[in-house]
């Protein structure tokens, strides 16, 4: 794969393209963490105030990746992608425009929802290349994708001060984030108008039944439901967070009123998933064995992309301050510094999925990288002012290589759980990532850097465990090209088809 990776026709044209619009949009969802202390200081804004903007950019993620998921794979990825990036100016442009504290956490939570454009590309990868090489197209996928957050990072501020005689003599954070809505939105155009969903002759393959995921057992019916309920309750940690000392977006009857909108969420989500399998709990649908997936093991995928991708979310948007505050640097030098994190991504992402094609075993692919993801934010635990520089943006590199590898590794499985259902598998593990950054980004609003690295140290060396012992190796998973299509008929119990 790799020696055509350069060419820009067929599959490969079709892989640029949406890695491109993947990129797009993580430089918007990005593009405020480099400008979060000079920002808060134009808006008079409490530090527990901007670490709760950080949040609030991760929070409708979570929902936004399982609808984009089932949207998905209805519409196709074209369609989706499009629309998608096109939408992206409407919270870059309210984030430009934002006046107060209240604005920027509306305008940071409709940016949540462009977090979500990762799914979709996970599909279209999925439907261009065959099984042996899907741990290397996701990986360059995800990886180029996500240098989009190195290239917030990096080259927002420079635009900022580019332009700051346009702002008085400021740095010109407004005009550098509307840019980026604007220019995503033109992209979402030319997408929309030079890609398609499959190759040529190629069927695009529909989940026969929309609203929630399909499962083939019972037991996995149940995981899925506690699956859900860990993603309610992230939004449910958010609201809090909105209603405590120093932030109060939300009032307590507010978090209240939210609290029982999500219970509300919850159970209609527990009911459309009945509905969608309730042939299968009632007894009347049993599966044909090569049709059959656990659910654990999508459950397990989700918790390695909390520890690598919600570490990453958590690192990538309270770097720049970090190093800004232990250093004593200027805003522009310490953002550009953090940037060599989300900067590995280039090759760090491609190479643990290149790693997962190579090495034989997705599972002890995952075990590996997933240690070595604890054993970098171990380290990272000790970063202090009496740190060289250089030393502290090695130890930040060597975590970020694992965690992004992780990525790569991660989504190296994914597509090979059950090809139909991909959005919807791609986007209930893309929410956890979500979900980890979430739960991360409250531990540090609440605590500290040195408890928030320890915290996704021991993360990760327990998700390292429970790969090593419960992860199995998908079926076809070195296939050297797309597995046959497999029957959409379901088997019936003999006494169900004699009543029909």
């Amino acid at each position: 794969m790799l020696k055509g990776l350069f060419s820009f026709r067929d599959r490969y044209r079709i892989l640029h393209q949406t890695w491109f619009a993947f990129f797009l949009t993580f430089v918007c969802w990005f593009n405020f963490a480099p400008f979060a202390t000079t920002i808060g200081k134009q808006l008079d804004l409490a530090p527990e105030q901007i670490k709760t903007l950080g949040i609030c950019n991760l929070a409708l993620t979570i929902p936004a990746r399982l609808i984009i998921g089932m949207l998905l794979d209805r519409f196709g990825p074209r369609i989706t992608y499009s629309m998608l990036l096109m939408f992206a100016a409407v919270p870059c442009l309210a984030t430009a425009l934002s006046q107060d504290f209240n604005q920027l956490v509306i305008s940071r939570l409709l940016m949540g929802i462009v977090g979500s454009g990762f799914v979709v590309g996970i599909r279209m990868v999925a439907e261009w290349f065959p099984p042996k090489e899907m741990g290397s197209a996701q990986g360059i996928y995800g990886g180029w994708g996500n240098f989009g957050a190195f290239g917030a990072e990096f080259a927002l501020p420079m635009i900022a001060v580019a332009t700051s005689f346009l702002a008085g003599g400021a740095s010109n954070w407004r005009l550098a984030i509307a840019l980026t809505g604007i220019i995503a939105a033109i992209y979402g155009v030319i997408y929309f108008n030079s890609v398609q969903d499959t190759p040529t002759g190629k069927v695009y393959k529909k989940p026969k039944k929309n609203g929630a995921l399909e499962v083939t057992s019972v037991k996995s019916f149940w995981a899925m439901i506690l699956s859900n309920f860990g993603l309610i309750f992230a939004l449910g940690l958010l609201a809090w967070r909105l209603e405590q000392k120093n932030i109060h977006f939300l009032n307590q009857t507010q978090m209240y009123f939210t609290w029982a909108a999500l219970a509300g969420l919850f159970a209609y989500q527990t009911y459309k998933a009945y509905q969608v399998n309730k042939e299968l709990l009632i007894g009347k649908k049993t599966y044909p064995l090569a049709q059959r997936y656990q659910f654990s093991q999508v459950a397990l995928l989700e918790f390695t992309y909390v520890t690598n991708f919600g570490s990453e979310l958590a690192a990538v948007s309270m770097l720049p301050a970090f190093f800004e505050k232990t250093f004593g640097l200027e805003h522009v030098v310490a953002g550009m510094i953090a940037a060599t994190y989300p900067f590995l991504n280039l090759i760090s992402r491609p190479s643990g999925g290149v790693i997962s094609d190579k090495f034989g075993s997705r599972k002890w692919t995952m075990t590996i990288i997933s240690a070595g993801i604890g054993v970098g934010y171990l380290m990272a635990h000790f970063i202090n002012s009496s740190w060289p520089i250089p030393l502290a943006i090695a130890v930040t590199m060597f975590a970020a290589y694992f965690a992004q590898a992780g990525c790569g590794a991660t989504y190296g499985i994914v597509p090979l759980i059950k090809k139909e259902a991909t959005g919807q598998i791609a986007g209930n593990v893309g929410a956890y990532g979500n979900f980890g950054g979430v739960v991360y980004l409250t531990i540090f609003s609440l605590t500290d850097a040195s408890t928030l690295f320890s915290t996704m140290a021991i993360a990760a060396i327990i998700c390292a465990f429970m790969c090593a012992f419960f992860l199995k190796e998908p079926k076809g998973s070195f296939a050297g090209a797309p597995e046959d299509e497999l029957s959409e008929t379901v088997t019936q119990k003999p006494s169900v088809l004699a009543e029909e």
